[in-house]
């Protein structure tokens, strides 16, 4: 069973359907939505901040969440992929996004819908990425437009693949 803890009166709180791998750590103000999973060594540390998750958010193996104590909230939308690895760190990242593996996104920075960060990118410190677009390098600057393809194949595709992934593990 998933480490669960409460932290300074706050204990986590999952939507429905949301799968907790064995191993993955969920620590105090931790809200989320329907269809969350959280993979193998994740850690989502609720203990300094809020972080609210939106419906069908996935936190991959090893990926790390964690906000500011007394500055910054972690936000995060809905139909978001957290890759293996992944460190978002007080920031907001609103709807269909894809944090590729091993990236980092810093405090304050917002990532608006339809995004991709790309595997080892560094999002510095308020960084808006904007709508549309796939950021990568360190650090993180705008490379191209998000095409429907990349949208289709990639954002969509693996947020519905974690749901199904999760299915397999509920039995």
């Amino acid at each position: 069973m998933a480490l669960i803890k409460s932290c300074r009166g706050f204990d986590p709180k999952f939507g429905e359907d949301c799968y907790l791998a064995e191993n993955a750590t969920i620590v105090g103000d931790v809200e989320t939505g329907d269809q969350c999973s959280f993979w193998f060594n994740a850690v989502v540390r609720g203990d300094v901040n809020s972080i609210r998750m939106g419906n069908k958010v996935n936190v991959q193996d090893g990926a790390v969440i964690h906000c500011t104590y007394e500055k910054t909230k972690t936000i995060i939308g809905n139909n978001v992929s957290i890759g293996h690895n992944a460190l978002v760190h007080g920031c907001k990242v609103h709807d269909n996004v894809l944090i590729g593996m091993g990236a980092i996104v810093m405090d304050n920075v917002e990532i608006e819908e339809n995004c991709i960060i790309a595997a080892g990118a560094v999002v510095l410190e308020g960084t808006k990425v904007e709508s549309g677009s796939v950021y990568a390098g360190i650090p993180a600057k705008k490379v191209k437009d998000l095409s429907p393809e990349l949208f289709e194949g990639e954002v969509q595709r693996i947020a519905n693949n974690y749901v199904k992934y999760s299915g397999w593990f509920k039995d």
